[in-house]
């Protein structure tokens, strides 16, 4: 049983203040802690419940926050900028199952912890086929384009709602419940481990309730820019096109070209808000 684990950082345990998500940031290296301490509690239930082996994929901003001296050594750790299938990375057929841990909600839910969709500032809103799409929803589709089922969920309360609401009865662990974006009510780390160690090997321990989240191409991706600038330059971009003045459209029958197409929007997204100044 070869599991696949994403780890994101918004939706760690403890963690509340942007400052935290960014090296140089206040409290960033006791985040990096943090975080790794969720990847290991999705790891050690991972091997409870008989997996074989666990990838984990670190996926937030620069992808060099999870710390390798404090992983549980019975893994393997994709990490660094450059990875063409950014949050997704690692992802092959032949995984029985994929995990998300330190997952958020999507942009503009209200009691969201660090809500957002994939940038924090330049994007209002992401699109797929005509629907609202979360981080959650784009990675499960990714996962299951490839025939693979998302298993568990770990994160603040609201992601754990959008992923019951995408993906049914998926394995959910809420480690806080967010008052408003900047804030939230925290469960301490031992015992927000223990639950996410137990949510993990419950979820593995019925595998054959799990269907992937299949999302039929060809895939359109919308992306709902803050800035008509952003969505101009995007549009620059062979196979995207400009569907209003700051909505950026692209179609493609290959799930692996959605994925790829965030890393070049995220590099020319943060050019452009960075060379704008105060208009930004």
């Amino acid at each position: 049983m070869k599991i696949y684990l994403s780890v994101d950082m918004e939706g760690v345990t403890g963690l509340t203040d942007p400052e935290e998500m960014h090296l140089g940031g206040r409290g960033y290296e006791r985040g990096c802690e943090l975080m790794t301490g969720d990847a290991n509690a999705v790891i050690q239930g991972a091997f409870d419940a008989g997996a074989a082996s666990v990838l984990v994929n670190d996926a937030h901003g620069s992808t060099k926050n999870l710390r390798i001296d404090l992983l549980d050594e019975r893994a393997t750790l994709i990490r660094g900028p450059g990875k063409p299938h950014r949050m997704g990375q690692g992802l092959i057929p032949d995984m029985a199952a994929a995990c998300f841990a330190g997952y958020h909600a999507r942009a503009g839910v209200p009691h969201g912890v660090l809500n957002h969709t994939w940038m924090g500032k330049e994007i209002q809103n992401v699109y797929l086929n005509g629907e609202i799409c979360g981080e959650t929803r784009l990675v499960a589709g990714f996962a299951g384009s490839m025939g693979v089922p998302v298993a568990l969920v770990a994160g603040d309360e609201a992601v754990c709602e959008e992923a019951r609401e995408l993906l049914g009865e998926v394995e959910t662990v809420a480690v806080k419940k967010g008052i408003d974006k900047f804030s939230a009510e925290l469960l301490p780390p031992a015992v927000a481990w223990r639950r996410i160690r137990e949510g993990t090997a419950r979820a593995l321990g019925r595998l054959a309730d799990f269907r992937p989240y299949v999302v039929e191409p060809p895939y359109t991706l919308g992306v709902e820019w803050n800035s008509t600038a952003i969505a101009a330059a995007c549009s620059i971009v062979p196979g995207v096109r400009l569907a209003g003045p700051r909505h950026t459209e692209f179609t493609t029958s290959d799930y692996h070209e959605v994925m790829g197409l965030f890393g070049i929007f995220s590099m020319i997204g943060g050019q452009v808000a960075c060379g704008s100044g105060r208009y930004g």
